[in-house]
């Protein structure tokens, strides 16, 4: 089993146009270092300076990283993590 990745239509270039991957790791980051190696160029759209990039969200089974230790929240399979970019407007 792994962890299903949902991936937002801005970042779907990346991932071929699929709006899920499958990734592997202990942590965030970890995570990230996977997709990146299946995924080129998608990490850099999500770190920044070995921090989460500030418009970024991520949510591990809907729950804010940012609460859990960022980059470095628990991740194990099964999981779900979400990636949303953060909004704006009025």
């Amino acid at each position: 089993m792994a962890i299903e990745v949902r991936i937002p239509t801005i970042l779907r270039p990346h991932t071929g146009g699929a709006k899920t991957v499958e990734g592997a790791g202990a942590t965030l980051s970890e995570l990230f270092d996977d997709l990146e190696a299946r995924h080129s160029g998608l990490k850099d759209r999500l770190v920044q300076n070995d921090d989460l990039r500030k418009f970024v969200n991520v949510y591990v089974n809907d729950e804010d990283v940012r609460f859990q230790g960022g980059l470095n929240a628990p991740v194990s399979d099964g999981d779900v993590v979400t990636v949303l970019p953060a909004v704006a407007g009025g």
